[in-house]
């Protein structure tokens, strides 16, 4: 990563082999994202989409407790219509979510609210045994306004989705594994190991691919005709690469492709 980074005091921010790891770091509030929070990680997000190097990102929090135990409380009891408006959360959550490289979620521990829309807005999502997922905001007089409403029901079924926002209720990591809200579970004291080696699975692909494949995966949410038209382009695209004639050739060859991202 460049050496002119920022400073930061909410997260941590690790770059090797061309995999970012950014770990959420408010022990004191069990890793509750305010607007430090917030601000932290579009400038994380920023320094690592600039680096060419990078090819996969993910992100947790410090601890066994908590990846995120939600939106700060404190603060959201301040806020009024003007800053829902603002879209705080969901504006940055929709940045990962459009983040061009693919990103992972290694959640340990609580995942409730905010934080939990945080681990959907990931592609993927690895748990700890301990992990739990929740949203309970109608609890607190609001609703999951950060991408639960529209991303829970494409993962989970619009049915459980109803199900988890109007109850509110935590369910454990085996029942978000068995509803399709998580890819793995892992034990704890693997869970970053887990990532990283899924990470590292993904950063040997073509770089290019992966980035077409993402915004292929985005169109197709807005149906068939827009998934098609969005795959037939990005193949296009990819057909005239040196990458693509690289992958080709070095399977043809039986050895590893050398991508360069061109």
């Amino acid at each position: 990563m460049s050496p002119r980074r920022p400073r930061f005091r909410s997260i941590r921010l690790e770059s090797r082999d061309g995999i970012v790891v950014v770990t959420l770091h408010r022990p004191e509030a069990r890793n509750a994202i305010n607007l430090e929070v917030v601000n932290e990680l579009r400038a994380a997000l920023d320094l690592a989409v600039r680096d060419a190097g990078t090819r996969a990102l993910i992100l947790t929090g410090a601890g066994t407790t908590a990846f995120a135990s939600g939106a700060d409380i404190r603060e959201l009891l301040r806020r009024r219509a003007i800053d829902a408006l603002r879209g705080i959360n969901s504006s940055l959550f929709l940045e990962i979510e459009r983040f061009p490289l693919p990103t992972i979620a290694a959640v340990n521990g609580y995942a409730l609210g905010g934080g939990c829309e945080l681990a959907l807005a990931c592609d993927l999502r690895i748990a700890s045994e301990s992990a739990r997922f929740g949203q309970p905001e109608v609890g607190l007089g609001i609703i999951p306004a950060a991408g639960a409403t529209y991303r829970l029901p494409r993962l989970v079924g619009a049915g459980r989705a109803q199900e988890l926002i109007l109850t509110g209720r935590i369910i454990d990591a085996e029942e978000a594994l068995r509803i399709g809200l998580v890819n793995h579970v892992v034990p704890g004291n693997r869970l970053l190991e887990e990532a990283r080696a899924t990470a590292a699975l993904i950063a040997r692909k073509g770089p290019l691919a992966l980035r077409a494949a993402k915004l292929a995966l985005q169109a197709a949410l807005h149906g068939p005709d827009a998934g098609h038209a969005a795959e037939r382009l990005a193949q296009a695209i990819l057909f005239e690469t040196a990458d693509k004639r690289e992958g080709m050739t070095a399977f043809l060859q039986g050895r590893r492709p050398r991508f360069k991202g061109r």
